[in-house]
């Protein structure tokens, strides 16, 4: 089999700006940036934190997104991707965006499922943020694995398999992302549904 997949340039660190931060300075700065550039910023609790995208974070969130829809369609579930588009509450001092997110059925306030690629930094101390506008289910990726958070009374528990999507094999979907080809991880994924 021929590699295909593009050869991935080295994702760029994030970096917190020092201080805190009004609400209305955030905004203010966030306009600035979107402006000019492709740049994930987020902000919790007077903290703001600006995140390049790279190459290697944009392939792997695009797949995964990819084979989520992908199985979606083949459960014959309803659904609406939303990407990355903001989550945002001045009233609990949060905006950021996932990398994906989907509404399950209808649309609601927030997503129900959102994903967070890792690449260089984060972990399960981003969940605060999910935490605060109720998003049910968390998938971070980070070091070629899945881990699956599920908000249980108001806080995250990691769990082993979906709730929201339980017919989805984690660890399928984690071969399939790291496939050098896009086609070989479609078809294998496919075939294991």
């Amino acid at each position: 089999m021929v590699n295909i997949a593009p050869r991935l340039t080295q994702s760029p660190e994030p970096f917190v700006l020092p201080g805190r931060y009004s609400w209305a300075e955030f905004q203010t700065l966030e306009r600035i940036i979107r402006k000019e550039s492709k740049i994930h910023i987020t902000y919790l609790d007077g903290v703001i934190e600006l995140m390049p995208t790279g190459e290697e974070h944009e392939s792997i969130s695009r797949m995964i997104g990819i084979l989520i829809a992908f199985h979606l369609f083949k459960q014959g579930i309803e659904f609406i991707p939303v990407g990355s588009a903001t989550r945002a509450s001045e009233a609990k001092s949060v905006s950021f965006e996932p990398d994906e997110s989907y509404y399950l059925g209808e649309r609601k306030e927030h997503p129900d499922l959102a994903i967070e690629v890792n690449i260089t930094s984060g972990g399960p101390g981003k969940l605060e943020k999910y935490r605060r506008l109720k998003i049910q289910e968390v998938w971070m990726w980070a070091g070629s694995r899945i881990s699956i958070y599920s908000l249980q009374e108001n806080d995250y528990q990691l769990i082993e398999r979906s709730r929201l999507l339980p017919r989805l094999d984690p660890r399928l979907l984690e071969s399939c992302v790291i496939l050098p080809s896009r086609l070989e991880a479609i078809n294998r994924f496919n075939d294991a549904l």
